[in-house]
């Protein structure tokens, strides 16, 4: 049976006049036209025939292909949802081939006529510039760049996310100084640590300089951003010209001021400028007039250029349960493309998110919701952020992400966005293939998180002190697991570098197991916790396998004198010391009158390394490290074993300022008797235990003996990574580096 709505069709299987029935779910078929809100006349259809009783407890809404143009948010809430075993289903009649659009297609690109204005574009571009008003189009152009948050505005051609014009195209300038001196002091920096002349790292005055003349060519009437990581590498931010005087290369900033301040050598670039406009693919726009300038990469045709609009979510669930969205497309948008809040059991399938403005898909609370074999990619911002549990009762999310394809996000702000932001209770985060980006792959807050059988390689390429996976600064985050991943081909390129596993700031709990790390750069970091246990790992080529320090003996031991009350006033927030907390995590009844500062019960054992180094342990003379932790029963083929201070010296182990400072360490070596003999309960080797395959992260054992007596158990390494479903055909070939 068949009734004809406008742009979409009613079908059911049965016969005229029978019955809807579970085995023959109703279908409404929507085929898009410009214009209509097609998408949201379905669901309003939907909930008619809901109110009249002709709709059963299950239905699916079958997108035709085409492009599917959303000038509003569509918003299912608990009316709108279907029944266990009973789905509404959103579905795309070819996979991937319904897209849902937050943006508008650029008409009347034409060639730049106004003589002033071509006098400031460069003489090889003048030809190939196209203007637009947007303004005269109807496109919103207003809105200011956030210092720190989403992108707006964004320039697309023939699918793919194009460059605001920069200074320099490729890399990055350096602070060549920031004044000392002006009417009001904006940012006291960090006493600790003063890189130049004596100044605390971040104090400033509210002026920068440059380092060459370029800017003396640019014209006043340009609206110039500074995109940069203006003191520290994990942290970036837009800031606003106020003025650029040439004659002395100075910037004066507009406030609001970077929250770290600005120092002298950090990273940073210009952007927006017309007479930068030199590469293809450039743009640039004055808000004020809606004037988009555009040197297109190809020939432009209709249809090929277009512009982020909407604002808001693609599509949001509000409060809805059992709603499945299967093989669509979201992209063009200022904003998110899914934002789930509460309900139950939504599922997103096989979808693909990309050229997003905002986090690609946010799930927020509710219960048991998935997102499974997606493609999420070429992101502004984030790419998951899953939000779930009672961490007052700790009850479990149930949220899953499962087997999804993540990389290239972060284009725009390279900090704080996350292939997978993980907070709450109780989240299950498997078998995902995460790549390609500035900053870190995940993020975790929270309890009794399982991240197992991902694949994580190429993150933090831009940033440094940074985390593939990262967490910290809570002794109640614990129960966490982290097994059996395979984290590859990580080089930060600031200061302090990549850590594969960065269990920082006192993190505790934690188990690491059975993962392989392979040129992870510093594979484990256990920064000041206890009661972490890293077991039954394959390290290979790591700079180093582990890294332990006592912090809170040290530079960081403001958190436990008074001064920086963190850590105990969250545990004060989640009773640590009271059930339930106390009740599933035992060790927290008596951490606060047990040394908290001191890294304590933490197991290092089992584990295989070869082909880089061991173990660094900073603080390592401010308390007893053999005393109050655990490492025995290693397998240990690398040429150093050990690297710490020479000798024990009065203040802090200044590792915080460099951690690849030479200047007072030593690095012991593996074979040395000194070093065999302070850590014999380790096996020490002068050769490897087998042999590995980057491609396959296999591990070969030569005997297979020696390692079981040791209690190594084999790697499920052919379960790492992404899998073969109803969604996934095709999985992409391992990227590994070449020997």
């Amino acid at each position: 049976m068949r009734h004809s709505f406008a742009c979409f069709v009613l079908a059911c299987a049965g016969v005229a006049g029978a019955p809807f029935s579970l085995a023959t779910p109703l279908v409404l078929e929507v085929v898009p036209e410009a214009g209509r809100s097609v998408l949201h006349e379905a669901r309003d259809r939907l909930r008619e025939l809901r109110r009249s009783g002709a709709l059963p407890e299950g239905a699916v809404v079958r997108l035709a292909p085409g492009n599917y143009t959303m000038e509003e948010s569509l918003v299912l809430t608990a009316e709108d949802s279907g029944a266990p075993e009973r789905p509404i289903r959103w579905v795309a009649a070819a996979p991937r081939a319904a897209t849902l659009s937050g943006g508008r297609m650029v008409a009347d690109l034409a060639p730049v006529q106004d003589e002033a204005l071509l006098s400031r574009l460069v003489q090889e571009a003048r030809a190939r510039v196209l203007l637009a008003d947007l303004r005269a189009q109807g496109i919103p152009t207003s809105t200011p760049v956030a210092q720190r948050g989403n992108p707006g505005l964004e320039v697309f051609y023939r699918g793919r996310r194009m460059p605001m014009s920069a200074y320099p195209n490729e890399g990055w300038l350096r602070i060549a100084d920031v004044p000392q001196d002006g009417p009001e002091r904006l940012h006291e920096g960090l006493e600790r640590e003063k890189r130049y002349d004596g100044v605390p790292a971040g104090r400033h005055y509210g002026r920068i300089t440059y380092p060459d003349d370029r800017p003396a060519g640019w014209s006043v009437d340009n609206d110039v951003l500074l995109h940069g990581y203006w003191t520290w590498d994990w942290n970036d931010s837009f800031q606003t010209v106020a003025a650029i005087d040439p004659a002395s290369r100075e910037i004066t900033l507009a406030p609001p001021h970077h929250h770290y301040g600005y120092t002298r050598g950090q990273r940073f670039r210009f952007l927006g400028v017309v007479e930068e406009i030199d590469a293809p693919g450039e743009w640039s726009l004055d808000r004020a007039s809606g004037r988009l300038l555009f040197l297109p990469p190809g020939p432009c045709h209709p249809g090929d250029v277009v512009v982020s609009v909407l604002a808001e979510p693609l599509i949001r669930l509000d409060g809805a349960s059992h709603i499945e969205i299967e093989g669509l497309v979201f992209e063009h948008s200022r904003g998110s493309g899914i934002v789930v809040s509460g309900g139950a059991s939504c599922r997103v399938l096989g979808s693909v998110f990309r050229n997003l403005g905002g986090e690609a898909i946010t799930i927020d609370g509710g219960h048991a919701h998935e997102l499974v074999s997606c493609d999420l990619h070429d992101l502004a911002s984030g790419a998951v952020r899953v939000v779930g549990g009672d961490r007052a009762t700790l009850e479990s999310s149930g949220h899953r992400v499962f087997n999804n394809h993540i990389h290239h996000f972060s284009r725009w702000l390279r900090t704080g966005q996350y292939g997978i932001m993980i907070d709450g209770v109780g989240h299950h985060i498997a078998h995902n293939l995460v790549h390609d980006a500035p900053f870190e792959a995940m993020y975790l807050r929270g309890n009794d998180h399982l991240i197992e059988f991902n694949e994580v390689h190429r993150v933090c390429l831009e940033t440094g002190d940074a985390g593939a996976l990262h967490t910290g600064r809570d002794y109640t985050w614990r129960g966490n697991v982290i097994r059996w991943n395979y984290w590859h081909d990580l080089q930060g390129a600031g200061l302090h570098g990549v850590t594969a596993v960065y269990l920082d700031d006192f993190s505790s709990g934690f188990t690491v197991h059975g993962n392989v790390f392979h040129r992870a750069g510093r594979a484990v970091q256990i920064g000041g916790g206890r009661d972490n246990v890293v077991t039954n790992n394959l390290f290979v080529a790591c700079e180093p396998a582990i890294h332990l320090d006592a912090r809170g003996l040290g530079w960081a031991s403001y958190y436990f004198d008074g001064t920086y009350p963190w850590l105990f006033e969250r545990f004060a927030e989640r009773g640590g010391d009271s059930p339930p907390y106390s009740d599933r995590y035992p060790p927290l009844r008596k951490l606060l009158a047990d040394d908290p500062a001191v890294p304590k019960g933490n197991v290092i054992a089992r584990n295989i390394s070869w082909g880089g180094r061991w173990c660094d342990l900073y603080d390592f003379h401010a308390y007893d490290f053999h005393g109050v932790g655990t490492m025995r029963d290693n397998w240990i083929a690398d040429r150093d074993f050990v690297r710490r201070r020479a000798v024990r010296e009065s203040g802090w182990d200044p590792y915080y300022l460099d951690i690849a400072a030479r200047e007072g360490y030593r690095t012991w070596r593996s074979g040395e008797a000194e070093t065999r003999a302070e850590f014999a309960g380790n096996h020490i080797v002068d050769t490897p235990p087998g042999a590995f395959d980057p491609a396959t992260a296999r591990f070969s054992p030569a005997q297979d003996a020696p390692l079981a007596a040791l209690g190594f158990e084999p790697l499920p390494t052919d379960r790492m990574g992404l899998r073969l479903d109803a969604w996934r055909t095709s999985i992409p070939p391992r990227v590994v580096t070449e020997e």
